[in-house]
């Protein structure tokens, strides 16, 4: 009966130290292992013209997509390779945790909160919180301007915290997607919608005459490319690729194809922050 009783524990151990072994393994993918099987997945934003938007006939288009594509070309992978999954701002770190995406491009701010869960690269682009109300609106200049009326932004959004933190007598409505909110703007259900002003301005260029960003950037935020937390390799070659895309010439040739038509200024460049 011992004997017995030693045996099914010792089977038990055996699966347990297997099972333990395979999460392990699924745990330390990495990016760059990910790349050697000449494909990736990628989580950007179908719904940003100018950044990340997929198009009827299912391309998709922006500043985040061309980048996502030199990095990915850097690790060996081409634009052929990538799959793009949509990652809406409350759901990515949820996304590189789970291990469904390789990496994120999609307007994703550097924040401390952040780097607890999820590791990243960059930045790559340097934005600003703004304000995007209809073309007709006179009264609404600034967050300061906001009292009394319904301001819109995405849950998960650094824009969203930031106006609970310090704008706390706004009404804040939070949607899904920024294009919930422009459409909200559109229809009137809002007074205005904030995020970082180059997402505005693709909106606002999407819909001409009638809307307008207004009042001068009241945050900074780093744009980075989220991977998972201690993926450190994979996190040096993406700043390499970042910096050489800078250097080449060749993000400033992006910046100007894709946000450029909006009419948002070409900014400096950034520095690449190798922490």
């Amino acid at each position: 009966m011992k004997i017995t009783r030693s045996l099914r524990f010792g089977v038990a151990a055996v699966a347990l130290a297997f099972a333990a072994t395979a999460c392990g393994g699924d745990e330390a993918t990495s990016a760059s292992e990910s790349a050697a099987s000449g494909t990736l997945n990628v989580g950007i934003k179908f719904d940003q013209p100018g950044l990340g938007l997929r198009n009827p006939d299912g391309s998709f288009t922006g500043f985040d997509v061309e980048v996502a594509k030199y990095v990915a070309d850097k690790l060996g992978v081409p634009a052929t390779g990538i799959t793009f999954k949509e990652a809406p701002s409350a759901q990515r770190e949820t996304l590189i945790e789970n291990g469904e995406v390789d990496y994120v491009v999609a307007s994703y701010s550097i924040t401390d909160a952040r780097k607890e869960k999820v590791d990243f690269a960059g930045p790559y682009f340097v934005a600003g919180q703004s304000l995007l109300v209809s073309s007709n609106t006179n009264d609404i200049t600034g967050p300061d301007t906001l009292g009394g009326k319904v301001l819109c932004s995405v849950s998960g959004s650094t824009p969203a915290q930031k106006i609970k933190d310090q704008y706390p007598d706004v009404q804040l409505q939070e949607y899904d997607t920024y294009s919930a909110c422009v459409e909200a703007l559109r229809n009137g259900a809002v007074a205005a919608v904030t995020t970082d002003d180059i997402i505005l301005a693709g909106y606002a260029a999407q819909f001409p005459g009638q809307l307008k960003v207004v009042g001068q950037p009241f945050s900074t935020e780093n744009y980075g490319i989220g991977l998972k937390k201690g993926d450190t390799d994979t996190r040096n070659k993406i700043n390499d690729a970042i910096q050489e895309m800078i250097d080449s010439g060749a993000w400033k040739t992006a910046f100007e194809s894709t946000v450029g038509p909006s009419g948002y200024a070409l900014p400096a460049p950034p520095t690449v922050d190798r922490y």
